[in-house]
């Protein structure tokens, strides 16, 4: 189902009927009702909508499954990736240019202290030497044709190197307006050997019953048929500053060097919808956090057999705290789950393990856990000087993790939950 099927079936949508500027009105109405989908009319004359998977309930919904099956789902989808169906045409083929001027799209500039205005839904997709990436970028608009994009040394970056000590540009092609399967696997880490599109086919098939279809462009680059928008071209070598930027915590990333794409070619549906992502907002957690879930799953499930759930939680930004749920076979397994779940996502930094008559995605019954069955004196392992997350303002190269055990103790009277 394309993005607009979807967003025609969503009941609780807020239309904002009316021409909104893109100099930090639009993100403060993404910012004011962050949980809750919102369709503008007209931001530079275009449509665009934000907010769209800012819930488990509503990614689950679209992928017509129940919140508690999605991370076995990924699991499977991550673990058997599945080839795409190449098709012959794709909507975004309705509106193809060469003249063209990317300040005109409603790219928007998220909060005052931005370097200027960004694109933050657009997932790259590149392919080289018979491997291929798909992975979120961030993308800071400097003229009518080119972008400032900001790399971190993984596989795109990689690439863009491999192409560089080359003397070549890295052909790629950044899409927009795409649904679960395709932005959950590019938010995925996986080996460098790995297709995430073959995941998101994958996720696809397991959940909706059909693969991910997708257009060759021209540059010889496969991308999903149903994107909204799709801008093709170039990483090249030329280097110009990239940042400050609000990254997932909600709080200013630096300035670094970054290199530049030049945008050769632009597709667009007819009457395209421009999908928006506000920064530190709940849509950036879940995108950014969930595909960690089965990650940190996996690692604990081989010290603990029974693993109930695996939840990064909002109040952590889904990617620095955590909970995980499990049935204890002797003592000392909360501490080992919880050991294992920091190994599993090497960015978060506080973990707290519970039973599993714990609904892990109930804040209220985490603490009740941490009340009533935990003891720092026998219960907190602390872990200093490790590696964290660079996105932590209060790390400074290295961090502290904490690892709560929250269970029940065996063979124990008195915790008994009382319950009608």
């Amino acid at each position: 189902m394309a993005l607009r099927d979807h967003l025609a079936e969503v009941k609780d949508i807020i239309l904002v009927d009316r021409p909104v500027s893109y100099d930090l009105e639009a993100s403060r109405l993404l910012a004011e009702n962050n949980n809750t989908p919102i369709m503008f009319t007209d931001i530079n004359g275009m449509r665009a909508v934000g907010n769209v998977w800012s819930t488990r309930d509503a990614i689950c919904n679209y992928l017509r499954i129940e919140k508690d099956k999605l991370m076995e789902r990924m699991l499977e989808a991550i673990s058997n990736p599945s080839d795409p169906k190449l098709v012959d045409n794709a909507p975004f083929m309705e509106d193809v240019r060469e003249d063209f001027d990317l300040t005109s799209l409603p790219i928007i500039k998220h909060y005052p202290k931005d370097a200027g205005r960004y694109i933050t839904s657009a997932i790259a997709i590149a392919e080289q030497d018979g491997k291929a990436n798909m992975s979120f970028h961030r993308m800071l608009l400097l003229d009518g044709r080119s972008f400032a994009l900001r790399l971190v040394p993984r596989h795109l970056y990689t690439m863009w190197k491999n192409a560089k000590s080359k003397g070549k540009d890295l052909p790629v092609a950044f899409c927009l307006g795409l649904s679960p399967p395709e932005l959950l696997a590019a938010a995925t880490s996986t080996n460098y050997d790995i297709d995430e599109m073959q995941i998101a086919s994958s996720l696809k098939e397991r959940t909706i019953g059909s693969p991910l279809e997708v257009y060759q462009l021209p540059s010889g680059i496969r991308v999903p048929s149903q994107a909204e928008i799709v801008l093709e071209g170039r990483i090249t070598s030329r280097m110009v500053d990239e940042g400050p930027f609000v990254d997932i915590t909600r709080t200013y990333d630096m300035v670094r060097p970054g290199p530049v794409f030049e945008v050769d070619r632009l597709y667009m549906r007819n009457d395209p919808i421009f999908q928006l992502l506000f920064p530190g907002g709940l849509e950036h957690f879940l995108l950014m956090g969930l595909p960690r879930e089965p990650i940190i799953y996996r690692t604990v499930n081989q010290v603990v057999p029974r693993v109930h759930g695996v939840r990064l939680t909002e109040g952590g930004c889904c990617w620095l705290h955590g909970v995980v749920s499990i049935t204890k076979n002797k003592e000392g397994d909360g501490t080992n789950a919880a050991i294992a779940a920091l190994t599993g996502h090497p960015s978060m930094k506080q973990v707290i393990v519970v039973d599993g008559d714990i609904d892990i995605y109930d804040d209220l019954q985490v603490e009740w856990a941490l009340a009533t069955r935990f003891q720092a004196s026998r219960s907190l392992t602390v872990i200093d000087n490790a590696a964290g997350s660079s996105l932590d303002p209060s790390g400074d190269g290295t961090t502290s993790k904490i690892a709560i055990d929250a269970t029940l103790p065996l063979g124990t009277e008195g915790f008994e939950r009382a319950v009608l």
